[in-house]
Protein backbone atom coordinates (compact mmCIF):
# COMPACT_ATOMS: atom_id res chain seq x y z
CA UNK A 1 0.00 0.00 0.00
CA UNK A 2 3.08 2.05 0.97
CA UNK A 3 4.29 1.85 -2.46
CA UNK A 4 0.99 2.32 -4.51
CA UNK A 5 0.41 5.75 -2.40
CA UNK A 6 4.13 6.73 -3.39
CA UNK A 7 3.74 5.51 -7.45
CA UNK A 8 0.14 7.42 -7.82
CA UNK A 9 1.40 10.71 -5.94
CA UNK A 10 3.84 10.36 -8.59
CA UNK A 11 1.60 10.30 -11.20
CA UNK A 12 -0.84 13.30 -10.08
CA UNK A 13 2.25 15.23 -9.27
CA UNK A 14 3.12 14.81 -13.63
CA UNK A 15 -0.76 14.98 -14.66
CA UNK A 16 -0.25 18.68 -12.60
CA UNK A 17 2.64 19.99 -14.72
CA UNK A 18 -0.12 19.17 -18.10
CA UNK A 19 1.50 16.16 -19.32
CA UNK A 20 -0.60 13.60 -20.15
CA UNK A 21 -0.31 10.24 -19.60
CA UNK A 22 -1.31 6.58 -20.54
CA UNK A 23 -2.00 4.65 -17.39
CA UNK A 24 -2.63 1.01 -17.55
CA UNK A 25 -3.89 -0.14 -14.35
CA UNK A 26 -5.70 -3.08 -11.59
CA UNK A 27 -6.52 -0.77 -8.58
CA UNK A 28 -9.65 0.74 -11.13
CA UNK A 29 -11.60 2.70 -8.31
CA UNK A 30 -7.48 4.53 -7.46
CA UNK A 31 -7.24 5.04 -11.26
CA UNK A 32 -10.87 5.99 -11.90
CA UNK A 33 -10.49 8.78 -9.03
CA UNK A 34 -7.64 10.16 -10.74
CA UNK A 35 -8.03 10.37 -14.21
CA UNK A 36 -9.84 12.84 -16.02
CA UNK A 37 -10.83 10.22 -18.93
CA UNK A 38 -11.10 6.34 -18.51
CA UNK A 39 -11.88 3.63 -20.97
CA UNK A 40 -13.01 -0.24 -19.94
CA UNK A 41 -11.51 -3.03 -22.15
CA UNK A 42 -13.13 -5.96 -22.57
CA UNK A 43 -11.42 -8.84 -24.14
CA UNK A 44 -8.97 -6.15 -26.18
CA UNK A 45 -12.12 -4.12 -27.35
CA UNK A 46 -12.82 -0.60 -25.44
CA UNK A 47 -16.45 -1.20 -24.11
CA UNK A 48 -16.57 1.66 -22.05
CA UNK A 49 -15.76 4.94 -22.15
CA UNK A 50 -16.54 8.77 -20.21
CA UNK A 51 -15.13 10.57 -17.43
CA UNK A 52 -13.13 8.68 -14.99
CA UNK A 53 -15.94 10.23 -12.08
CA UNK A 54 -18.71 8.80 -13.84
CA UNK A 55 -17.38 5.82 -14.51
CA UNK A 56 -16.77 5.39 -11.03
CA UNK A 57 -20.50 5.81 -10.33
CA UNK A 58 -21.91 3.02 -13.45
CA UNK A 59 -23.42 0.45 -12.01
CA UNK A 60 -21.67 -1.87 -14.69
CA UNK A 61 -18.45 -0.73 -13.85
CA UNK A 62 -18.71 -0.74 -10.07
CA UNK A 63 -20.46 -4.63 -10.42
CA UNK A 64 -17.23 -5.87 -12.86
CA UNK A 65 -14.41 -3.96 -11.66
CA UNK A 66 -15.31 -2.06 -7.80
CA UNK A 67 -16.75 -5.17 -6.10
CA UNK A 68 -20.66 -4.32 -5.54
Amino acid sequence: PLMVQKIFATIRAIAATGVTTLLIEQNARLALEMCDRGYVMESGEITLHDMGSALLTNPQVRRAYLGE
